[in-house]
């Protein structure tokens, strides 16, 4: 049975309530989504037909100016009217989508709070048709680290314990594993580092917020926490200019839907040249 990590409806109700204040955030959400579609000028292939998973309004609209017919999907019915139509309510756990109605899906930043992800990527996979591309952007360990830590270590020592706060993030090193899990081809994860510094530790919270980006953990305390917590934890943050950086570690993952026209490795022992010849170290 898949673990149950996240407060699914909590996360709607989030994200409804964050598409009045998303746009307070569009310039990191281009950012990501600009480094994520950069990757569709390496291939030669041209697109047609693209679903955008979660793109909050950015990531359909920069499609459509590509000449692609784009379809937004978004588990928030007030964010998913922010990418233009056509667009629909979707869970991303339970997609409506026909299998191969789609030669490219993108889901920039909206992967991350998904119980079943191996799941929602086989859904996701037979929604391509056959070579078609899958490309998002996922966090990873080292997202909000600082922020994590501090929240931890303050509400640990006004308390007896620390409830989680920060979704938890994979390890860039499981991520295309995660795509050959899912059945996708030719699988790639590289990272993208952005770092993000406020005026005041204050405006982190306030962005991360207007993204709908708050705690939708399931195991979060429903108590409303300690008055000391937040100002010990971010004063923890704060740098001598009075300023908080924070940092986005970003997976950005590629994957194919197979197709027999693929190239595809060769098997073990097939090769035709050692691998001592091919660097040089044998005559």
């Amino acid at each position: 049975m898949t673990p149950l990590i996240f407060d699914r409806p909590a996360l709607r109700r989030q994200r409804d309530r964050a598409a009045a204040t998303v746009n307070e955030v569009a310039p990191v959400l281009q950012e990501v989504a600009d480094r994520l579609l950069d990757r569709l000028d390496d291939t030669t292939r041209r697109f047609t037909r693209a679903l955008d998973v979660g793109g909050r309004g950015i990531t359909a609209p920069m499609l459509r100016a590509r000449g692609i017919f784009t379809v937004a999907c978004d588990l928030s019915p007030a964010m998913a009217r922010l990418s233009g139509v056509p667009a629909v309510a979707a869970d991303e756990e339970r997609l409506p989508f026909a299998d191969g109605s789609f030669d490219l899906v993108v889901a920039n930043l909206s992967l991350h709070g998904i119980n079943d992800l191996p799941g929602a990527l086989i859904q996701l996979r037979r929604a391509l048709k056959p070579d078609g591309l899958f490309l998002a952007s996922l966090p990873v360990l080292g997202t909000l680290d600082r922020l994590r830590i501090a929240l931890t270590e303050a509400e640990a020592t006004l308390s007896d314990g620390a409830s989680p706060r920060v979704a938890p993030f994979p390890e860039l090193r499981d991520s295309a594993a995660l795509l050959q899990r899912a059945g996708f081809a030719l699988p790639v994860a590289d990272v993208e580092e952005i770092s993000l510094r406020y005026a005041t530790p204050f405006n982190l919270l306030r962005d991360l917020r207007a993204a709908g980006e708050a705690n939708a953990i399931i195991a979060r305390s429903r108590r409303g926490p300690n008055r000391a917590l937040f100002p010990m934890a971010l004063a923890s943050l704060t740098e001598a200019d009075g300023t908080v950086s924070a940092r986005l570690r970003l997976a950005m993952l590629t994957g194919w839907a197979p197709a027999e026209n693929q190239p595809k490795p060769l098997k073990p022992g097939t090769g035709q040249m050692s691998l001592g010849k091919a660097l040089g170290n044998e005559n």
